[in-house]
This record gives C-alpha cells, structure tokens and sequence, in this order.
C-alpha cells in the first residue's frame, strides 16, 4: 500500500512538470505560456517606453547652464584652505614635516591663479562693478568671460616671496573662498562684502561660553579689508564661464599665542547675505581650530 502511494505520489510530481498526455509544461500548454510570456513582454515594454517619455519630458524642461531652482542657496558657504582630513591646523615650528604639507597644499591651490596663466585666459575687468554678460534674447553669449584674480593680490599669503606661506615663522595664512552661487549678486548700491575673522565663541559649560578673543592676536587681510570684488559676480555656471577664477581672501594671524588651542571663526558681511542658519555652520561663515606648538 506504501510502495502504491509513493508511486502515485512520484508520478504526480512528474505529471505536474511534463504530462504526456495532454502536453502541459508545469500546468499550461505551449500557447498558454506564449500568452503569458507576450502579455509581460508588452506590459514591461510599455512600462520602459513610459519611463523614457517621462524623462525625455523632462529634460526638455531643464536649462544646461542654471538649475532650476536654487532656493536653498540664499546664503553661500564658505570655507578655508588649507583643508586635510578636518578643518583643524595643527603644527610645530620646529618640526618642518608638520607644517609642510599646509604651505604645499596652499601652492598647489594657488597655481590656477599664477599670473602668467591668468592674463592668457582672463580679462583685466573694471573693479567695483558687477560683471554682468547679459544673453540676447534665445541667442546665449557663451562661452562668458572672466575676470582676473592674480595670486599678487594675496601679498604676504601669496606663497610668491614666502613659500612657506608664513608657517615657518608661526605667522600662518588661510585662505578663504565662498561656494559659487549661480546669479547671485553679493553686495547692493556698491558695497563690497568683505570678511572678518574672530574668536569664536564655544560652550564649555551647562550655561558657561568662552571664546579665544586674548589668544587670537593681531590680523591682516589680503586683499586688503578681506573684500570679495564685484568685479568677480554673478557666476554664470562652470558650463557657460569655464575659466571662471574664484576670488579669495587670505587671513595671515600675526601673532597667535602657540601651544594652545585657538578657536576661530570668519564670515561674510554684506548688505545682500543677512541671515545665518544656525543648522548650517558653513553658511556664510567657517569655523576652524588653529594651534601652533613652539619650544
């Protein structure tokens, strides 16, 4: 009686793949299955020619040159050269090796803004004046033009008579950048933005605040007063202003005390950037720690 179920159930399993008798493959014959296989062809064949609709549609509502919207970037972020693994400088005078690898990576950012390079590539623009390269209509006047920013405007923090970039003295530059903004316009009825550094102000306590204002020194900006040009606005996009040369401001710290920690934050001033997220620290200001370790 056994060996007769076991039998039966073996044949079922062996009907159920491939039955001889009414030629059904897995329940279903040959055009039950063609049936099936033609719908899913169509069904998904349908469902690729939809998706590539949608995004021909919509990349005929896209510009190459501006994104849509940039709603989210009223206030630029900023931040600061050198830049390693954090935003921290830390070194010893003594110790060459530890601040080398700061001046070396402040030359090789710098080398776009060599002289020579810019006077083959850029144009010598009237300062204090937007740069402003209007399209004519449907026709666009690209590629646009850009303006010059030798690296002599950074002075002492231009790596040219100082290749240690005053890091061997204890005397060390930052540069500063902001993020391009396509459009934006940073400074109305000719004022200039321009940076200031300071001790930034940290918590220590439940309710206690410290800043760094007895330990950070004296400061000298280059260009001078840390002023972004409106010669260098508005930024067309990396697209239509391919040699587009960012403008920078070099802090040099003059006399920073050495073998502590000095908390510093820089920002932007400017009549057209008023509001700081407090969610976003590197909007319109960066903040980083120097120490500089001396014997």
């Amino acid at each position: 009686m056994a060996k007769e179920e076991e039998k039966s159930s073996s044949g079922g399993w062996k009907e159920f793949f491939w039955n001889p008798r009414t030629h059904e493959f897995m329940g279903r014959t040959a055009s039950s299955w063609g049936l099936i296989l033609l719908f899913y062809v169509v069904f998904y064949t349908f469902l690729a020619g939809m998706f590539c609709l949608t995004m021909y549609v919509m990349l005929l509502t896209l510009d190459d040159y501006q994104p849509t919207w940039q709603d989210r970037l009223s206030t630029p972020g900023m931040m600061i050269r050198p830049k390693m693994d954090s935003l921290d400088i830390t070194y010893k005078i003594e110790d060459t090796e530890s601040w080398d690898k700061y001046s070396q990576a402040l030359d090789n950012f710098l080398a776009p803004y060599n002289n020579t390079q810019q006077v083959l590539t850029n144009d010598a623009c009237e300062p204090d004046k937007y740069f402003i390269q209007e399209d004519s209509g449907d026709v666009r006047n690209n590629p646009k033009r850009s303006c010059q920013f030798n690296r002599t405007q950074l002075g002492d923090c231009s790596g040219v008579l100082d290749r240690t970039f005053g890091y061997q003295a204890g005397q060390p530059c930052v540069l500063l950048k902001l993020n391009r903004v396509i459009g934006m316009l940073p400074g109305k009825d000719g004022q200039t933005p321009y940076v200031t550094c300071g001790a930034k102000r940290y918590k220590v306590g439940p309710d206690e605040w410290k800043e760094d204002s007895d330990k950070i020194g004296e400061l000298e900006y280059f260009p001078p007063n840390g002023t972004f040009n409106l010669m260098y606005y508005p930024y067309y996009g990396k697209k239509a202003q391919v040699n587009y040369s960012q403008p920078l401001v070099a802090v040099k710290f003059l006399n920073i005390t050495f073998n502590t920690d000095v908390n510093v934050e820089c920002k932007i001033n400017s009549n057209m950037i008023t509001q700081f997220s407090e969610r976003d620290k590197f909007a319109g200001r960066v903040s980083f720690k120097l120490r500089i370790d001396k014997n």
